[in-house]
Order: C-alpha cells, then structure tokens, then sequence
C-alpha cells in the first residue's frame, strides 16, 4: 500500500448523473425495475469513488437502499452521489436519486443507498485513501453516520462469517 494521501474535501467527489427513462428499463406497469436502478446508482456511486481515491474503484457492498416512489417511463432521474466517509482502503458512498418535472422545475425523491467502494491499483492491490474533510453541517452528520453504519455492517459481517464456520460441515456432501 502507498503512503496515505492528503485529504480531500466531500465537494471534491460529488458526482451527478441523469438518465431519460425508455420501456427497455420498465415493468409492463411502466415503472423502472428496481435492478436497473440500482445500475444506475452504483455506477454514479463510483464516479464519486474514483473522485475521491483517484483510483480504481470496486463496489463491495449496497448494504441499503430505501425504494421511496416509482420512477415512470419518460422521466428524467437525476442521481447525486458523495463520499460520505473515507476508511483506510474502503469508502461509504451515499447516493440519492430524484425524479425530475422539468414543466414544474421540481425534484422528487425516489430512492436512497449507500454503498462501500475499495480503491485498487491496475494490479488489484489495495490503495490507501485520503479522508474526507466534511465542510457543512449535513457532510459532517453523514460522516458521523458513516461511522455507526461501518461498526454495524463490522459486526454483520462477524456474524455471518461465524454462522457459515458452522455450517460448513453441513454443506459439504
């Protein structure tokens, strides 16, 4: 791993990206499929990641996503993405997608995520990230959630590792 870079500010890896919605996303009822957003978030996802590490970067998790309206064929989706909190290879990413009516010049929300990103080089080692310098006071409450968030998906992950330990026996045959 290299030397631990300098830190970079939330503003420096906000990302953004808009899509027109065609019946190739859609359900027969005309709302996006949820798969095909979650496409959508984790690749504005990572452009916020690569922003930030300045790196490659791969998703590892998409530990929540809150579906909050459907999204209609011919809507234009707008998705924003920060990187909420830098680790020493890993970083939280939010994501929150809106809906936007150009005729009333409004957004709706439609869904939220976060998501976990490791940074690697061209050879697939790890690369150790700058931290994040959140400068308002919503970035540093996402900073401080990102944090919780990490204790809580830390002890998940222990808990699923040792319940596979257990049953692995099991499942061999």
């Amino acid at each position: 791993m290299s030397e631990s870079p300098h830190a970079r500010p939330v503003s420096a890896s906000q990302s953004e990206r808009a899509e027109i919605i065609f019946p190739g996303d859609a359900n027969p009822l005309g709302n996006l499929f949820g798969g095909r957003l979650m496409q959508f978030i984790d690749l504005c996802g990572a452009m916020a990641a690569c922003r930030h590490s300045r790196a490659i970067s791969i998703t590892v998790s998409m530990d929540h996503i809150d579906f909050v309206a459907p999204v209609k064929v011919g809507d234009i989706l707008i998705l924003k993405a920060s990187v909420n909190r830098a680790f020493n290879t890993s970083m939280e990413v939010g994501v929150k997608a809106m809906v936007e009516d150009v005729f009333a010049q409004t957004l709706r929300h439609v869904a939220s995520a976060y998501l976990t990103f490791v940074a690697v080089d061209k050879h697939g080692e790890r690369v150790k990230l700058a931290q994040i310098i959140p400068e308002t006071d919503h970035q540093k409450r996402r900073f401080d959630d990102a944090g919780r968030r990490r204790e809580l998906r830390s002890g998940e992950v222990n808990r699923k590792k040792d319940l596979r330990a257990k049953l692995a026996p099991e499942w061999h045959v």
